[in-house]
C-alpha cells in the first residue's frame, strides 16, 4: 500500500478518441495528436510513462510522430486511455468524476449570452452594471472592451461554451479582493437551474490595446452534490495537498492545506518541494497553464513548450518518488489548439501511473470513468498488505546435520509429470523430512491440498529460459503465491545478462522479491551458472544481495550442467549475509550433495536423493 499519492492533472492534455465527440461537436478533436505535430522533439519521461504506449492512439500525427522517433523508451509502469461518462467536458465535471462523482446532468450553458434575469439578479447582488454579455474569447474580451470598462466603470462579464460565468475588470479601476468578492456574489446568485461549474475573476492589466490578463484569476465552483474521494480521504485522518486550482474546483472541501499557483512553472516547483515533505495521504496537482494560456488561446507552440517543461520536470520528479509513492499523470479533458475552437473539446484523458503496486510495465487498455483514478489512490492509500497464513510457515525450516535430506528440496519438474506423480512426491518429501516439494506451477494448488501442512510447497517461475516478461513473472509469483506456495524459485532473464542491461536484471528481480514477500512468502533466484562467466556471477550475486532477495540458486537442472562447488563458494564470498544458497542439478548422491552443503550451500535442490 502506498503512504503518498501524487496525483498531476495536465488540464485540457486530452488524447482524442472520444466515442460521443460527435455529440459535443469535438469529433476528430485530438489535443495530444496537435501539439505532437509541432515538432519530433523528444518527451522521453512522458513516453517511458507509457503515453505513447496508449491503445488507439491511431491519428496518423500521433504515428508519424513515433515514427520519427529514433528510440521509443519502453514504459515502466501501467498506461491507459480513459473514457469521460459524465455530461460535460468541464473542468469542474472533470474533476469531480476524477474524485468518484459522476454528473448525468451537463451543467447550463450560454451560447446567447445570460437572459435578463439573470444579469439583473447579478447586479442587484453586486451593485455593479455589466458589458458585453456574450460567449467571447478571455483575449479578444479585454481587447474589444477594456477601454468601454475603463470608461464607464461597467464590469466585462462574458461566458464561452462551457459552463461558466467569467467577471474581467481591471486591477487598477477594480482591486483583485473587490473583484473576489463581486464573484463570491455572482457564485451564490448562479444556483438552480442556472448553476454554472464556474465563476471566474478575471483581473487584467495594461492600456488600451495592450490589455493583458494577470495570474490573479480565482475561479469560484459550485459545490460538488456529494462526498468526493478528497473528502473521504480528510475524513479518515489522510492529509490532502492541493496545489494549483485544485482548491477552486472543490469549493475547499475535502482538503486540509491548499497551495495557489500562478502557473506550471510554479504548480511543478511547488509539486517537487511537496515530495521532499512527510506526509500520509494525497498530493493533488492541477498544472492550468495548457489549458488557460495554450489550448484555448490555440497556442500550439506554447503548448508544445510546456509540455517539454513538464517533461524535463517529470525525471526530478520520478528521482523524488520513494519506495510507497504512487505517482499519477492524467488530465481532465482536452482543448485542442488546432482546431478552430477555442473552447474545451470532448476527449479520453490518459492515464499513467507508476510506483507502489504499479511499477511493472502493464497495458490496461481503454477503461470507462475518470472514476477509475478514485478508485487507484483509494485503494492504495487504504488498502492493507496481508500475509498469507502459509502452512507450514515460511523460512521455519532447520536443517538437521544428521538428515541430509532436511536440506533439500524434493523436486520434480518434469513435463509429463502427473497428479499422482505429485502425491508420490509429496508423501516421499514427509516420509524423509525434506525442506519441501518444488513442482510445477499448475499443481501449487493441489500439492498444498495434499500436503496438509507436512511439507513446504516450492514453485518455479519463468522456468526454465528465464526469457518471459517481468510483467509475467510478477503476475506468475503473486498467484503461485495466492495458490498456496510458500517459496518461489524465478528464473533471471540471462538474455539481458549476455546484453549487459543489468539495471533491468536487478529491476525484475526487486520487483518479484517485494511481490512474493508481500505476499508473505519467499524467493529463491535461479542464476544458471553454466551459461555464465565468473564476471557475471560475481555481478548477480551483488544485484541478488541488493534486492533482498532470501537465496540465489545455481541451476535450473535444464541448462548444460547443474552445481559445482566451486560456483558455491564464489558465492558464498560474494553474496551478502542475509542470501543463502541453493545447490541444484546434477545432485545426484549424498556425497555430492555434502560438498555443496560444506561449501556454503544451505539448500539442495534435487530429485534422485533418498530414492
Amino acid at each position: 500500500m502506498a503512504k503518498r499519492v501524487f496525483l498531476i492533472v495536465l488540464d485540457s492534455f486530452g488524447i482524442g478518441g472520444a466515442s460521443d465527440a460527435a455529440a459535443f461537436g469535438d469529433e476528430g478533436s485530438n489535443t495530444l495528436a496537435s501539439v505532437l505535430s509541432y515538432s519530433n522533439d523528444p518527451y522521453p519521461n512522458l513516453a517511458k510513462m507509457g503515453l505513447l504506449s496508449i491503445d488507439g492512439e491511431s491519428d496518423p500525427r500521433i504515428i508519424a510522430y513515433k515514427n520519427a522517433q529514433e528510440n521509443l523508451p519502453d514504459p515502466i509502469g501501467s498506461y491507459a486511455r480513459i473514457s469521460e461518462l459524465s455530461a460535460g467536458k468541464d473542468s469542474t465535471i472533470g474533476h469531480w468524476e476524477i474524485a468518484g462523482i459522476i454528473s448525468d446532468k451537463a451543467q447550463p450553458t450560454y451560447p446567447d449570452g445570460f437572459p435578463e434575469d439573470v444579469i439583473k439578479a447579478l447586479e442587484k447582488a453586486t451593485g455593479k452594471e455589466f458589458l458585453c454579455n456574450k460567449p467571447y474569447s478571455g483575449t479578444d474580451v479585454i481587447r474589444d472592451y477594456g477601454e468601454e470598462h475603463m470608461k464607464t466603470g461597467k464590469l466585462i462579464l462574458y461566458t464561452s461554451a462551457d459552463s461558466v460565468l467569467q467577471i474581467a475588470a481591471h486591477e487598477e479601476l477594480v482591486p483583485v479582493n473587490e473583484l473576489y468578492d463581486i464573484c463570491k456574489k455572482a457564485r451564490e446568485v448562479m444556483c438552480g437551474d442556472n448553476a454554472v461549474g464556474r465563476v471566474i475573476a478575471r483581473p487584467f492589466t495594461g492600456s488600451a490595446g495592450n490589455f493583458t490578463r494577470t495570474e490573479n484569476r480565482h475561479d469560484y465552483s459550485l459545490s460538488a452534490p456529494s462526498s468526493t474521494m478528497l473528502d473521504l480521504l480528510k475524513s479518515k485522518g489522510y492529509d490532502v495537498i492541493s496545489i494549483g486550482k485544485i482548491f477552486d474546483l472543490f469549493a475547499g472541501k475535502g482538503l486540509t492545506e491548499s497551495n495557489p499557483t500562478k502557473g506550471n512553472t510554479d504548480g511543478i516547483n511547488k509539486t517537487i518541494e511537496t515530495m521532499d515533505r512527510d506526509f500520509n495521504g494525497l498530493c493533488f496537482v492541477n498544472l492550468v497553464d495548457f489549458d488557460m494560456k495554450y489550448g484555448h488561446r490555440n497556442d500550439i507552440a506554447g503548448y508544445a513548450k510546456a509540455m517539454h517543461e513538464f517533461d524535463d520536470a517529470l525525471a526530478t520528479i520520478l528521482s523524488k518518488l520513494k519506495e510507497d509513492d504512487l505517482l499519477i499523470i492524467t488530465a481532465d479533458h482536452g482543448c485542442d489548439p488546432a482546431t478552430p475552437s477555442t473552447d474545451h473539446s470532448r476527449e479520453n484523458i490518459p492515464l499513467l501511473i507508476y510506483g507502489d503496486g504499479y511499477n511493472t510495465p502493464c497495458n490496461m487498455g481503454e477503461l470507462a470513468g475518470f472514476t477509475n483514478i478514485s478508485d487507484i489512490v483509494l485503494s492504495s492509500l487504504m488498502s492493507r498488505n496481508y500475509v498469507r497464513d502459509f502452512s507450514p510457515a515460511v523460512n521455519t525450516n532447520t536443517p538437521d546435520c544428521d538428515n541430509i535430506m532436511s536440506y533439500v528440496d524434493l523436486t520434480n519438474l518434469k513435463t509429463v509429470a502427473t497428479e499422482a506423480d505429485i502425491s508420490d512426491l509429496i508423501e516421499r518429501a514427509v516420509s524423509l523430512k525434506t525442506a519441501s516439494v518444488c513442482i510445477p506451477p499448475c499443481y501449487v494448488k493441489d500439492a498444498v491440498r495434499m500436503s496438509k501442512g507436512r511439507v513446504a510447497v516450492c514453485t518455479v517461475i519463468g522456468f526454465p529460459n528465464g526469457y518471459s516478461t517481468t510483467g509475467a513473472k510478477v503476475y506468475e509469483a503473486k498467484e503461485a503465491c495466492d495458490n498456496g506456495a510458500s517459496e518461489i524459485d524465478m528464473v533471471i532473464n540471462i538474455n539481458f545478462v549476455k546484453s549487459g542491461r543489468y539495471d533491468e536484471v536487478f529491476n525484475e528481480i526487486k520487483l518479484i522479491s517485494d511481490a512474493v514477500h508481500k505476499k508473505g512468502a519467499i524467493l529463491k533466484v535461479i542464476i544458471e551458472t553454466c551459461d555464465l562467466t565468473e564476471e557475471e556471477k560475481i555481478h548477480l550475486c551483488k544485484i541478488v544481495s541488493d534486492a533482498k532477495a532470501d537465496f540465489i540458486k545455481t541451476s535450473t537442472g535444464f541448462g548444460s550442467a547443474g552445481a559445482k562447488p566451486e560456483d558455491i563458494a564464489l558465492m558464498k564470498a560474494n553474496v551478502s549475509p542475509e542470501v543463502r544458497i541453493k545447490a541444484a542439478g546434477g545432485i545426484r548422491t549424498i556425497d555430492s550433495a555434502k560438498e555443496m552443503i560444506a561449501n556454503g550451500a544451505i539448500r539442495i535442490g534435487a530429485s534422485k536423493l533418498g530414492n
